[in-house]
């Protein structure tokens, strides 16, 4: 899966972002958040790391984090929708158009998809196209597809 970056504010966790390069995430890190500081040794972030990670290797053990979701209202409502579809299970950009009540919206869904910061936290991975097949992925389409393999195997599909 490559590298992993987990970062936190006051709120919540921020960002996770996955990457074949630690220092072009924490790059891009701090061009988002410019005042943002690094500091070692934070049990609380250590934790959410650990958890991330466990999430990605074990899927079924599910994701629960206090999130810092920042976003337009529409690309919240798509994230919020992002959140409820189970492990396992895949839906096209399409039916989340249609979930969230804006059906003519589907480029819409899939710039908000493209917006996601939180890669498995909210998990724009599971979204495909209507025909089944993977489209893009923030951090790669190869582990788009290695995060859906792994969700197969451990979890049971259906919404």
């Amino acid at each position: 899966m490559g590298s992993i970056l987990v970062a936190m504010s006051e709120r919540g966790v921020c960002a996770i972002a996955l990457g074949d390069d630690p220092d072009a995430l924490t790059r891009d890190l701090l061009d988002r958040f410019p005042e943002a500081e690094r500091i070692g040794g934070n049990r609380e972030l250590e934790k959410y790391v650990a958890a991330v990670i466990d999430f990605i290797e074990m899927p079924a053990l599910g994701l629960d984090l206090p999130l810092d979701v920042r976003g337009t209202a529409f690309q919240q409502k798509v994230w919020q929708a992002l959140r409820q579809i189970p492990a396992g299970t895949k839906i096209s950009y399409s039916e989340i158009a249609e979930c969230i009540g804006s059906p003519k919206a589907v480029r819409a869904v899939a710039t908000a998809c493209a917006a996601n910061t939180l890669a498995v936290a909210i998990p724009c991975h599971r979204v495909v196209r209507s025909d089944g097949s993977l489209s893009g992925y923030r951090w790669g389409v190869e582990r788009k597809a290695e995060l859906l393999r792994r969700e197969s195997k451990t979890s049971t599909p259906g919404i």
